[in-house]
């Protein structure tokens, strides 16, 4: 899988969070990040902010495996669930893709397995803008 590319795009932000690629197959992306004080909160653990990015592209990346073109998440609901330390592991799934809007859930875990954060969110199918970098996501 290419560095930094996210199921054939670049995501600039993403890059920045250190987030990675790690699978993808239709309707499901998985991506991961391995936690440095950079990337942590004044408490010492996974800065809320690098979840909610997590979530948002895992989700929206499972959403585009199915729409073949970018999406933008039009709404996206989050939950914390517990501290989040080490490598972390997002994974999107599609619970239902129609021709416009497709509805996406997932989950952030640790090393253990534990789920730190989830999501819920909706996205709709856009077309990339004459003389826009391809993205959307």
């Amino acid at each position: 899988m290419a560095p930094g590319k996210y199921h054939g795009i670049d995501i600039p932000f993403a890059r920045h969070c250190k987030i990675e690629p790690h699978s993808f197959e239709p309707g499901v992306c998985r991506l991961s990040v391995t936690l440095d004080s950079d990337l942590e909160n004044n408490l010492g653990m996974a800065h809320g902010g690098l979840l909610l990015t997590m979530l948002d592209i895992s989700l929206a990346i499972a959403a585009r495996t199915l729409a073949q073109g970018p999406v933008m998440t039009v709404d996206m609901q989050a939950a914390f669930l517990a501290p989040a330390r080490g490598k972390l592991i997002s994974e999107g799934r599609v619970l239902r893709h129609g021709k416009s809007i497709t509805f996406s859930e997932g989950e952030v875990r640790d090393e253990k397995g534990v789920i730190v954060a989830r999501a819920s969110g909706v996205f709709k199918a856009v077309r990339a803008r004459p003389g826009a970098t391809e993205g959307g996501d």
